[in-house]
This record gives structure tokens, sequence and C-alpha cells, in this order.
């Protein structure tokens, strides 16, 4: 299955977006994880900017080491910057120059201002952090959003959170 950008893709981007697709998440431990995962929900909680930046730099580290991924900087700012209707969640920006690579995230919501709700906040850090896989360890060129990147998505937060992946409906055939 693609999604409908595919269409509209450069056969170059195609091929990117077809490997993509080929690529499945690697397991990681939730022993290790999940009380990372609890700090950082710990964390939220306070509200406190640095408490969390330091939570999460705690998680991507051990993501990146478990992955034999190179280092990512972890940014925490306050409150999601707005743009054409919608709300920033997350955004990664590869390594540069000696640099390593960046993730920022936002832990307040731009319309109330309310701390994000743990699951969001992880699934948004999760989510780049896959960006750097894609990257970093699967060397793509670039990181589509392809269905098979929001399945990897999903495992690695199944695996940090330490819950097992729902079972899909059987289906099956007429006749």
């Amino acid at each position: 299955m693609v999604f409908d950008f595919y269409y509209r893709l450069s056969p170059r981007r195609r091929e990117l977006y077809e490997r993509s697709e080929r690529l499945h998440a690697p397991r990681l431990q939730a022993a290790v994880f999940r009380p990372l995962a609890d700090h950082l929900g710990d964390a939220l909680d306070s509200g406190r900017q640095a408490a969390v930046r330091k939570a999460a730099q705690a998680l991507a580290d051990a993501f990146v080491a478990a992955l034999g991924l190179p280092p990512v900087r972890i940014t925490v700012r306050r409150t999601r910057p707005e743009r054409g209707g919608s709300e920033y969640h997350g955004y990664y920006e590869g390594a540069d120059g000696g640099s390593p690579a960046q993730i920022t995230v936002w832990m307040h919501t731009a319309r109330r201002r309310q701390v994000v709700a743990f699951r969001t906040f992880l699934r948004t850090l999760v989510h780049e952090l896959a960006h750097h896989l894609d990257f970093e360890g699967f060397r793509l060129e670039e990181s589509l959003h392809t269905e098979r990147f929001y399945e990897r998505e999903s495992s690695l937060f199944r695996d940090i959170v330490g819950e097992k992946p729902r079972s899909r409906p059987v289906r099956r055939q007429a006749g």
C-alpha cells in the first residue's frame, strides 16, 4: 500500500519510498526503556523544562546506544509554534559539519499552553528518533512518512512502553 502522495513523487523519491517500505523496526528491550519512559513521564508531570530535556536526552541516549547509532541532541522548547492552523510537535535536523543530529520537541500545547500528555510527548520523541534511525541506521537519503515508517514508529513506541502489539483482525476470504 502506498499513500496518495507517492504518485506525485519523482522517480528517485519513489525509489526511496519503496526502500522505506521494505524496512522493519529493530526490537528494543522494554526492561531498559520502560524506566526511562517512566522518568520522562515524571519530568513532564513536574512541568520543569530542564527535567524534561534531561529525561528525553537519557531516553534518546539509550536508543542510539541500543541501535549503534550516532548521538542525537535533544532540545525541549516550551510552547509549540503554530503554522497554518496546526501545531509543531517535533522537528528533526540531521548532523551537520561535525555537529550531532538534533531533535526539537515542545512540551506545551500552543492554544491552551498546557503540558503535553505523556503519551503524545513520547510518541513525538519516538517519531523523531525514527527519522534518526532512517537516516543514520538505514542510511536513507530522505526519511519519508510511508506506511512502514509509521509501523516502525509504532513498534518502537510499544517496545519502549512495554506494550504488546495489537493483533490485527484476520481477514476471511469469501467463498
